[in-house]
């Protein structure tokens, strides 16, 4: 494995048969969450107001599929 720095960037090279593309994408997606989530402004209230809202429209989109 190497691992590579630069002011703003890391670069992660690794054999492909070191893990499977589900971990591998699954990585990616709590990196790309985390630099999303540090440009945020939002507060922890309208955060969970808004998943709140998706929440409620899942709900209602897939209820009947519980029924």
């Amino acid at each position: 494995m190497k691992i590579e720095t630069t002011k703003d960037k890391i670069k992660l090279t690794f054999s492909k048969n070191a893990v499977d593309l589900a971990e591998i994408q699954n990585f990616v997606d709590y990196v790309k969450f985390r630099e999303i989530n540090s440009q945020s402004k939002a507060t922890q209230k309208q955060a969970d107001e808004l998943a709140d809202e998706i929440n409620q429209a899942w709900w209602e989109k897939n209820k009947n599929k519980f029924e």
